[in-house]
């Protein structure tokens, strides 16, 4: 048993990925079980309280990955950790807005959040393998995920201003043709069963709930395409790019419900968001110049915190004594 524990898989012991797993299988049985077990609004102090967990814990794998593989295997998953939360921010705003489109209540938001846990985890799981295999089949790979996000950022930059239309999303338009639906909440359900318009005979309806969760998971999909290649653009290593990815989603969904609030206060760290894809891309292209292997870890990290703590501070000083704006959030 122990042999099989210590074979290698993607690069690390097969017990640190059963570990990594047995944490995170763990605090959603926490938190679905224990702590939301009832449907609840969550307010801003519980979401700060639930996120400082969250965070806390984050930072102490980090801490447990650079005690045992080293400093550059801590410092690059801080990098990712941190630039994972900055990029979700968007996320946030999206979320906020789906949220206001089928006006889910406040006290069933979580169930969504939660529930969308499980599809980021395999999603995420799926892209980042695929990922680190055809990297490691073609080193070339490196370079594509560079200029990506240089164009990622400089596109960030020309259209920061751009709204989302929930209403003209193809995938909505979709499921409301093709299935059938109801505009009525039926309590936390995703599913409930009313008489058919044509037949009259009872027949399975999705609710507005099932809507919301399918178009925050397609919605994470669009920004793993800008995240997934942001954190193998900083490190290949698989465990590092995984761990980092889910331990901030963990923690940034916790956080919602305080950032939902105040998500206008953030309204210019997109434009650092950009500058961040743009330096993360060019910096690949930078070490091949000088004959480096890549830029050092703690040089990516500073870097990476400073233009973000920048583009917050800007925000908030920006956005002083601004109120939300309504439209933010009912799509």
């Amino acid at each position: 048993m122990l042999e099989v524990l210590l074979l290698s898989w993607l690069g690390k012991p097969l017990w640190m990925w059963l570990a990594f797993i047995f944490i995170v299988i763990s605090l959603l049985a926490l938190d679905l079980g224990v702590l939301n077990r009832k449907d609840h609004e969550i307010g801003v102090r519980e979401s700060l309280v639930m996120s400082a967990f969250y965070i806390a814990l984050g930072l102490l794998f980090g801490g447990w990955l650079w005690w045992s593989l080293g400093a550059d295997a801590g410092i690059n998953y801080l990098t990712g950790f941190a630039l994972e939360k900055a990029l979700a921010m968007d996320n946030v705003f999206v979320i906020a807005m789906i949220f206001g489109f089928f006006a889910v209540p406040r006290a069933y938001q979580h169930r969504v959040l939660f529930w969308g846990i499980f599809g980021v985890i395999v999603l995420r799981a799926l892209m980042i393998g695929f990922g680190a295999a055809a990297i490691a089949q073609f080193s070339w790979i490196l370079y594509v995920f560079a200029l990506f996000l240089i164009a990622t950022g400089v596109k960030m930059l020309v259209f920061a201003d751009k709204t989302h239309d929930i209403a003209q999303n193809p995938v909505l338009r979709f499921m409301r043709r093709h299935f059938n639906m109801t505009d009525q909440m039926h309590g936390h359900s995703f599913f409930t069963k009313l008489p058919h318009a044509t037949s009259g005979k009872p027949a399975w309806f999705m609710t507005p709930l099932l809507l919301a969760l399918v178009l925050i998971e397609i919605a994470d999909v669009i920004f793993a395409v800008d995240s997934v290649p942001a954190i193998f653009a900083i490190t290949t290593d698989p465990f590092i790019v995984y761990t980092s990815n889910i331990f901030a989603i963990l923690g940034l969904r916790a956080l919602y419900f305080a950032l939902a609030a105040m998500v206008h206060r953030f309204d210019y760290l997109k434009y650092a968001l950009a500058v961040v894809l743009i330096f993360i891309g060019a910096k690949i292209f930078v070490a091949d110049a000088f004959g480096l292997a890549k830029i050092p870890a703690v040089i990516s990290l500073s870097v990476t915190f400073g233009i973000l703590a920048a583009g917050v501070l800007w925000s908030l000083w920006k956005t002083k004594g601004e109120e939300p704006e309504t439209k933010r959030v009912t799509g």
